[in-house]
Order: structure tokens, then C-alpha cells, then sequence
């Protein structure tokens, strides 16, 4: 029996899934391959590439800081408003965070197979790279549309597979597995005040549309395989544009998915209300 990890996006939310890995980990829950979108492409990519040290992932996300993945660049962001450019953000800094924690490696060179799902932003399609540098894979599946620029790898222009398919279970099927646990990130449901800025907004947003997806998922492939899917933390009262609360989350995670293995990993409704 093949098992995958399936890890979705969220934007610092990623954080979380860092906790719930390392709690899979302890409890002997391992991978034969895993899956990765948008943040969770880079997760993933971190853990095929050294599955013995999530500790290492862990102590990343607590160092990470905003300005380490979106750097406010005034002219570039004012260009982007004018439609002189297609982003608000440049990727350079992200780039930089990405080759220092993955180094030159391409896809087929982890120690766990790893698959990155990106979106085809002109025809609306899901991709999903198998091959290939595995920094621009990860570049492609987080280009937010309109914060990042679209990355073009072989002939296509590829923006966050998040757009489509936040938590790809179905490619993970498609590839093989006949067990599949999904990481997801969840979504800020409890803030007190609307997060601050343009760009926690639009991350907001994006974190509330793409999660309604795992309940159609979860009802679609529950008796084709074996299909776990992680509790995420509820009530979430932090927004995904903020890096400042990455030991938190991670901690929260770790000891919640913890709780939930040692009760028998009891099923979880795919999109939680808060309570």
C-alpha cells in the first residue's frame, strides 16, 4: 500500500503543518510520497529532501519573518497598480529563503518522491511537476496571482496551484496512493479585526476560498482510499499573513494532531465551524 502526505497552502498558516508532521512522524506515520501546494509545496519539498529532520522545518518557520517572503517594494507595487507589471511583490526574496533550505535540487532527487501542484494561468488548468528545478516548482505552486509573478517553466506560465486545487488529494490518487493523509493549513475563522494591509486581506481571502474544496474531496475520495485528513486548529485566530506566531501554531498543531492519533484518528468534519 502506497501512502502519501497531501500538504496544502495558507500562507504562514504553513506553520501548522509543520506541527502535525513532526506529531505524524513520532507516531510512525511515514510517506511514500507527498504532495505539496503552494506552502505546502515548500513543506513538502523540505521534508522529501531530509524526512529525518522536521525539527530542522520547525525551527525555520519560527525564524521566518514577513519581509523574508514579502518584502514591500513601494515603486514595484505601484507599477503593479498601474498595470505596468503583472505583481506586487517580487519573488527574489522567497527565492533567496527557498535555495537556502533546498539548495540546486531537482524534483526527482529527493529521498521521498515529491510532486508540486501548480495552476496554467491561461488556460486554467492544474499542473502538477514532478521534474525539474525544485525551487522554481515551489516558485510556481506559491506566485499568488497578482502578489507574485507568474513563473514560466517549459512553455507555460504557472501561478499557485492553490488557485485550483489547494489540497490535491486527487493527485495524489492519480500517482498512486492508496492511503493519503492531508495536512491542511485550515483558515483564520475567529479574528477579532480585519487582518491589516492589502496583502493579509487578499491572503485571508484566498485561505476562505480554497478550503471549501477538501469537503467535495473528502466526500469524493473517502471510500476509493484510505483517507485521513488532520483536524485543523479550531477556533484559528491568526491570519495567514502573519509569520509572528509560527511557534504557537507549530506547538498548537503538534499537540492537537498528537490528541487526535492517540484517539484512533477519529473522522473530523473536512470544513470545521468554529466553536
Amino acid at each position: 500500500m502506497a501512502t502519501a502526505f497531501v500538504f496544502a497552502g495558507g500562507g504562514s498558516l504553513g506553520a501548522v503543518e509543520a506541527g502535525m508532521l513532526a506529531a505524524l512522524i513520532d507516531a510512525d506515520v511515514r510517506p511514500d510520497l507527498v504532495v505539496g501546494t503552494s506552502v505546502g509545496a515548500a513543506n513538502a519539498l523540505w521534508f522529501a529532501t531530509r524526512p529525518s529532520d522536521v525539527d530542522g522545518l520547525k525551527r525555520r518557520w519560527i525564524t521566518l519573518d514577513r519581509k523574508d517572503v514579502f518584502p514591500i517594494r513601494l515603486v514595484r507595487g505601484v507599477l503593479g497598480l498601474l498595470g505596468l507589471r503583472d505583481h506586487l511583490v517580487p519573488n527574489s526574496a522567497l527565492r533567496r529563503v527557498l535555495r537556502a533550505s533546498l539548495g540546486d535540487i531537482d524534483l526527482t532527487g529527493t529521498q521521498i518522491p515529491a510532486h508540486v501542484g501548480a495552476t496554467d494561468v491561461l488556460s486554467g488548468a492544474e499542473v502538477l511537476l514532478s521534474s525539474g528545478n525544485a525551487v522554481d516548482a515551489v516558485l510556481a505552486s506559491t506566485a499568488i496571482p497578482a502578489v507574485f509573478p507568474p513563473m514560466l517553466i517549459g512553455d507555460r506560465y504557472l501561478v499557485d496551484g492553490g488557485a485550483v486545487n489547494n489540497n490535491p488529494v486527487s493527485h495524489a490518487v492519480d500517482l498512486g496512493a492508496d492511503a493519503v493523509w492531508v495536512l491542511p493549513t485550515g483558515y483564520a475563522c475567529a479574528l477579532t479585526e480585519p487582518p491589516r494591509g492589502a496583502l493579509a486581506v487578499a491572503l485571508q481571502a484566498l485561505t476562505l476560498l480554497v478550503n471549501h474544496r477538501l469537503a467535495l474531496d473528502v466526500e469524493h475520495y473517502r471510500d476509493i482510499v484510505a483517507l485521513r485528513v488532520v483536524p485543523s486548529l479550531c477556533p484559528l485566530r491568526v491570519s495567514p499573513g502573519d509569520f509572528s506566531r509560527a511557534r504557537e501554531l507549530i506547538e498548537a498543531a503538534q499537540a492537537s494532531t498528537r490528541e487526535w492519533l492517540d484517539a484512533g484518528c477519529p473522522d473530523q468534519p473536512a470544513h470545521q465551524s468554529c466553536r
